[in-house]
């Protein structure tokens, strides 16, 4: 019988969506406010909550050039500034939004998305491939992910190294928009470790912006990590 996890997170409920969306909005829960905290509980490997809870506050600090030490009064003071956000800017640009949302609006999104964004996708990705990772890396070949794949693990492009391979995820930005307000999710980090397991190598988010007629990849460190995986996958 598969063995049941127990779950500590309290439950939020209806807020669930608000909290998570302004907090991501406005980037309170990052390293550079709350620390590498993936990276402190694997050194940690707590057995019980509190464990993980001492060790957090013992060595966590704010990924910032000074570091900072974070403290239960820190988290207090991101909470602090999360309510404000929600209250004097989220919920009054909501409001707005929803008193101005038509019929049509609805009617037009739903078209955009199915039809036109799709469209604007499929030509993001083949600029990204052919005018970019083809150019930079040409000795891999780059393929499209089957559809399987792609629904089921988020991979758009799959970059062959011998019998090995490593994944394309690509995402779309405006050229104002903040690419450190993405964030993986619990699913997307399962599908991606499932296709590590079965091909042997990372899947890399690449964010691309229009600039004029050109899509340009707007995370460069990316190609720095892709190199070096070629490199790992090649030995």
């Amino acid at each position: 019988m598969k063995k049941e996890i127990k779950k500590y997170a309290k439950p939020f409920g209806k807020k669930e969506k608000i909290l998570n969306y302004s907090s991501n909005t406005y980037q309170l829960t990052r390293p550079n406010k709350v620390g590498a905290v993936m990276a402190l509980i694997r050194d940690c490997q707590p057995k019980v909550l509190e464990e993980w809870e001492n060790f957090y506050f013992e060595k966590a600090y704010a990924k910032k050039k000074d570091k900072i030490k974070i403290t239960k009064e820190t988290l207090e003071e991101l909470g602090e500034r999360l309510y404000a956000k929600i209250t004097e800017v989220v919920i009054p640009e909501w409001t707005a939004a929803f008193k101005d949302l038509s019929l049509q609006d609805c009617k037009d999104y739903i078209y955009e998305v199915t039809i036109v964004r799709t469209y604007d996708g499929f030509l993001l990705e083949k600029s990204v491939i052919n005018d970019g990772l083809s150019k930079l890396f040409p000795e891999i070949e780059f393929e499209e992910s089957d559809f399987e794949l792609d629904h089921a693990g988020d991979i758009d492009y799959i970059g062959k190294v011998g019998n090995k391979a490593f994944g394309i995820q690509i995402k779309p930005i405006t050229a104002n928009a903040n690419f450190g307000n993405y964030k993986i999710t619990e699913r997307m980090q399962a599908s991606f470790q499932t296709f590590e397991d079965k091909y042997g190598g990372r899947v890399f988010v690449i964010f691309s912006v229009r600039s004029g007629n050109k899509k340009i990849i707007q995370n460069q460190e990316v190609l720095d990590e892709i190199k070096a995986e070629i490199k790992r996958l090649k030995k």
